[in-house]
């Protein structure tokens, strides 16, 4: 792959775009599945020098600095807690300001590359509100308000960070106990609860900014860092990156997950000299693109099994060997995920907890006092795993009630989704919406794709999404709704969202009607013009997925089902038409008994 050049799928742009969808889903398809994205590797190297200089490099610098410790000390620094909480609270600041997981060409940013902080400080965007049933939350548009307590959240991450450490007993007996330094002592608790309040108060007001400062999992953090004692709150963290790794673990099990290995090992630019192993991830390409035995042996023993049990060993291992084994394999799995570059880019967020693996496991082992057992009282434990547990059970209960972050679902598989279709030219009327970045096809252009090549590069997402069950589910509907879909200009949800509230990381809740009746209020569009099909993530004993055709100007025109297990066997490019599919109520037919292909 060139330095600084994509690789384009080998056709000629222009007779290319003029044939029909499920043809353009085939040759993208398998594009993806032998290029990935074709991103240049100039890219790539954008994301490492933004991962190892501004993130890690300046957050371990700001850390050690304000804490009395010296960065080139790592033997006297890698395991100070002190370390450990400003990392956190580097990570969030990042992630509030949005430069860190979902940013940049492969977040679908090329030009301006960051979302965050250029649309959350600008009043007048579009702000999501996580409960109707919230008083105080009516309305879709940022306020000044909103922006103050915005822009206060980063300015008290910036505080609890710059002042340093202060000490108390728990800290000077749990430190002594293994014989490390006190002096550096802990982050100020009151000045952590600052950022805690204003999280949770933005939070209410504006789901995205909360997830996109990553609040379901460093929240937790930071209130364990601002009440418990040492000991306690060691054993707590432990306890919340267990959760973390066994819900997603869990979350794995199931028809979704053996698809998802497939497009994320293509998009590794390590894996690139290694085509033949690319290629083993499908059963045969580009004629069955379904995964294969390694993919599934990639997904079920490198993947669940090893994302529950290494965990398991952590939480409950005395000896040090055996930990360190455990805690070897979370490390590589961590680094895996950063070697894809899968296109949420949570790059940030996996050495954060490649290196909270090595301070809370091997920095403060089990047999050294800081087991589940050695928490008091004992209880307590049982009462934190209970909290900890609660949305990752809900949301795969129930999840339309809960984000697929919360719910401790990343890379699953299992995920809301959505495609737009527009009628031609009706794309264009996104940019009445007031935000801060164009179109994505107009950034690309604009970042110097020619226009065939920028909708080329954009129509690559959508051949993503097909290698997905959920993308074959989407694509059948569509198909099964709109006659003209053909001459259409579908986009890959996600990717849209991006470009118009600065942020998305798989989660289809970002996105939903809430989110395209805000975008219908300035983009006006006619019916017909903008219908969206967003489908909800499969709950755990069910076999199927809920869907809706939503139109932006009429709101939801129906409801169905398809069955998981059809989309998974199927062919992305849905060779023997869409899959079938139950309509539940629709305005646009009789619904009884209809099936895809059928009349109604």
């Amino acid at each position: 792959m060139p330095f600084k050049d994509p690789v384009f799928p080998a056709v000629d742009p222009q007779e290319f775009l003029a044939k029909p969808l499920m043809e353009r889903i085939r040759v993208l398809g398998t594009q993806w599945a032998e290029h990935g994205f074709g991103t240049p590797y100039m890219v790539h190297t954008i994301y490492i020098v933004k991962l190892l200089v501004m993130y890690a490099f300046g957050g371990v610098l700001v850390a050690t600095l304000t804490s009395g410790l010296h960065f080139w000390e790592i033997g006297s620094w890698w395991n100070q807690p002190i370390v450990y909480q400003k990392l956190v609270l580097w990570t969030v600041l990042l992630e509030a300001i949005g430069i860190a997981g979902s940013w940049g060409p492969l977040a679908g940013k090329a030009k301006p590359m960051t979302g965050g902080i250029l649309f959350w400080a600008r009043p007048g965007t579009i702000r999501m509100r996580p409960w109707k049933w919230i008083p105080g939350t009516n309305g879709s548009r940022r306020s000044i308000g909103d922006v103050i307590v915005y822009l206060a959240l980063l300015a008290s991450l910036v505080v609890a960070m710059a002042l340093p450490g202060v000490q108390n007993s728990s800290f000077i007996d749990g430190m002594t106990k293994i014989g490390l330094d006190t002096s550096s002592g802990l982050v100020r608790p009151i000045v952590v609860v600052v950022p805690i309040v204003l999280l949770i108060l933005i939070g209410l007001r504006d789901k995205t900014i909360f997830l996109g400062a990553r609040g379901e999992q460093y929240l937790p953090a930071m209130i364990m860092f601002a009440v418990l004692p040492f000991t306690n709150m060691i054993i707590a963290l432990k306890l919340l990156i267990g959760v973390v790794w066994i819900g997603a673990g869990f979350s794995k099990f199931g028809k979704h997950f053996a698809l998802v290995i497939p497009p994320m090992m293509s998009n590794s630019p390590c894996l690139a000299p290694f085509r033949a192993l690319r290629r083993a991830a499908y059963k045969k390409i580009p004629d069955d693109m379904r995964p294969s035995g390694f993919a599934h042996f990639m997904a079920h023993v490198m993947g669940t099994f090893v994302e529950i049990a290494a965990p398991l060993v952590l939480l409950f291992s005395t000896n040090k060997w055996i930990t360190l084994v455990a805690a070897i394999f979370m490390i590589c799995f961590h680094l895996f995920i950063i070697s894809t570059f899968p296109l949420a880019v949570p790059l940030e967020w996996n050495v954060l907890f490649a290196y909270t693996t090595l301070i809370l496991f091997l920095g403060f082992p089990n047999a050294d006092g800081f087991a589940l057992w050695d928490m008091s009282p004992w209880w307590l434990a049982l009462i934190i795993a209970a909290a900890l547990l609660f949305f990752p059970v809900l949301g795969n209960i129930r999840p339309d009630k809960v984000s697929f972050l919360p719910s401790m679902r990343q890379y699953a598989g299992n995920w809301a989704t959505a495609l737009w279709a527009f009628k031609p030219g009706a794309e264009e009327k996104l940019n009445r919406v007031t935000r801060s970045a164009p179109n994505q096809v107009d950034q690309f252009i604009a970042a110097g794709y020619p226009p065939e090549w920028a909708e080329i590069t954009l129509q690559m997402t959508i051949g993503w999404r097909s290698l997905h069950s959920n993308g074959r589910g989407l694509f059948s509907v569509l198909l099964d709704t709109l006659p003209d879909i053909d001459t259409r200009t579908v986009r890959e949800g996600e990717f849209l969202c991006n470009s118009v509230i600065g942020f998305n990381f798989g989660d289809g809740h970002l996105h939903n009607w809430d989110f395209i009746a805000a975008v219908q209020e300035e983009a006006q569009f006619e019916p017909g013009e903008a219908v969206i099909v967003w489908a909800e993530s499969q709950p755990i004993g069910k076999k199927t997925q809920d869907y809706k055709v939503i139109d932006a100007a009429l709101g939801v025109v129906e409801e169905g089902t398809w069955i998981v297990g059809d989309m998974v066997e199927t062919q992305p490019w849905l060779p023997d038409g869409p899959g079938p599919l139950q309509v539940t109520w629709s305005d646009l037919r009789t619904t009884q008994g209809h099936k895809a292909g059928q009349p109604a």
